[in-house]
């Protein structure tokens, strides 16, 4: 199989960057992962009945999407001031679904199957379970940190 630059994500920075290799190759990974990171890790413009964190008036998004149908990142940044309790995850779990919808959509994945759990009060991973819709499956695990509320 042939990849795509791999983005490596690093939680603690809020960032992904691409990895040299020794020898100056760049590190590649599947192209599915690195879509999902991208679809999960882009900010997708909040909705008009969103609450935006305290600190926040910009309702962001990338604003390649004024060109596209179908707009590409999540609203996890919406949750970087949230509280360690059982509503963050569950919305969590909703924004990520609804950032890789379009797996769905493109026919490439039949169901995905998602979980979110903190890892600390505040830091919270994902596992994401892509069953493809030709067979087999793909998880590709994320998490991010943030200052809680």
């Amino acid at each position: 199989m042939t990849g795509d630059i791999g983005l490596v994500w690093n939680s603690d920075l809020s960032g992904a960057d691409w990895t040299l290799l020794p020898g100056g190759d760049l590190q590649t990974a599947p192209p599915l992962v690195t879509a999902v990171y991208v679809s999960l890790f882009t900010d997708a413009r909040a909705r008009d009945d969103d609450k935006l964190p305290a600190d926040q008036s910009d309702r962001r998004g990338w604003w390649g999407d004024l060109l596209d149908d179908q707009p590409i990142g999540s609203r996890l940044w919406l949750l970087r001031r949230s509280k360690h309790q059982r509503e963050t995850l569950r919305l969590a779990q909703d924004y990520i679904r609804e950032a890789l919808h379009w797996l769905e959509t493109d026919g490439i994945a039949a169901r995905l199957d998602i979980a979110a759990v903190w890892q600390t009060a505040s830091r919270i991973a994902a596992t994401i379970v892509i069953h493809r819709v030709q067979g087999g499956r793909d998880t590709v695990t994320a998490s991010w940190a943030w200052q809680g509320a």
